[in-house]
């Protein structure tokens, strides 16, 4: 019987948990119970489509080259990028095929991580406006120096200062025609970790560029790209909330595209927290998708059944 399918945008708590260091055997760990829940959701009847952050990761990899650059070549922001679409794709399939096989699954289906560039707009506004903090923090003596080598640095969250980088809008997958491919052959695909590489094309070549695209927005299109049945958003609440974390707090459960686009309007969602993937799953819908769920990965299947979690409707 044919699978339906479900895009499953895997938040940055699945990979690494509040108060923790974030070492490999943590994220080992954490992926590990992420994928139980996947492999469920395989058993329910559904083909799952992985979508990865990798914030953290990126931040410690270029913290990483920024203490070795006396001794080995420093990483560009892109390259980092791919990097970590490879090592947590790599992680993944690990802790995939390991919840198939203490299940007695064997063999246990194909699963392919695909290094994704995508598409923005050279001309996009967000190249004017620098707004995604990414990397360590910096004394304001160091962020002076980082200045003088092109980066804007701006204070962070009065923890220090911090480089940022643009934002662009996704607007097409370059391995869009592969990835369809691997999905229309049964295979579980992982790709578009860290909302993919950052390209533009110029001169009739693409060429990258120094950008960070959400995961959330890379994820919206990903979905419709593929027809996929369901469009499931991984994140560290069971529901979305309107007045989250006052007094009058509300889960929201069933909820229509006009409600809950009229909540986005009215400052419902931060744009630090909730709000890209509320924007996201607004996206998603209105270019023609079916439904979207917002949970916790614990969540996940029963979600699917209607059991918790926050659905949002044309």
């Amino acid at each position: 019987m044919k699978k339906k399918r479900a895009l499953v945008a895997i938040g940055g708590n699945s990979l690494i948990r509040a108060g923790q260091r974030g070492t490999i055997d943590e994220q080992f760990k954490n992926i590990a119970v992420t994928c139980d829940h996947l492999v469920e959701l395989y058993l329910k009847g559904y083909q799952p489509i992985l979508t990865h952050g990798n914030g953290p990761q990126v931040g410690a990899q270029l913290l990483r080259s920024e203490l070795a650059s006396e001794y080995v070549f420093s990483e560009l922001l892109n390259i980092c990028v791919a990097d970590t679409q490879g090592s947590i794709g790599f992680m993944i399939q690990s802790q995939f095929y390991n919840a198939f096989l203490k299940r007695g699954i064997k063999p246990v289906p194909g699963m392919v991580t695909i290094i994704t560039q995508v598409f923005v707009d050279k001309n996009d506004p967000a190249f004017n406006k620098f707004s995604k903090p990414i990397g360590p923090f910096y004394t304001k003596e160091e962020a002076e120096k980082k200045k003088e080598i092109g980066w804007v640095m701006v204070e962070d969250s009065a923890r220090g200062m911090r480089r940022v980088v643009p934002s662009p809008k996704p607007l097409k997958i370059v391995e869009e025609e592969i990835i369809r491919h691997c999905v229309d052959d049964g295979y579980i695909v992982i790709a578009g970790g860290g909302g993919g590489i950052p390209v533009i094309e110029k001169d009739g070549l693409i060429d990258d560029i120094e950008a960070v695209i959400d995961k959330d927005k890379l994820s919206a299109i990903m979905a419709l790209s593929l027809n996929v049945d369901i469009f499931v958003i991984s994140t560290d609440a069971s529901h979305v909330f309107l007045n989250y974390k006052k007094e009058n707090e509300m889960a929201l459960k069933d909820i229509s595209l006009d409600e809950i686009e009229k909540y986005f309007q009215d400052g419902q969602f931060p744009a630090g927290s909730m709000g890209p993937k509320i924007e996201a799953a607004i996206d998603y819908l209105k270019g023609g998708g079916k439904e979207v769920l917002i949970t916790t990965p614990e969540n996940l299947v029963d979600a699917i059944e209607g059991k918790t979690g926050t659905r949002i409707y044309r």
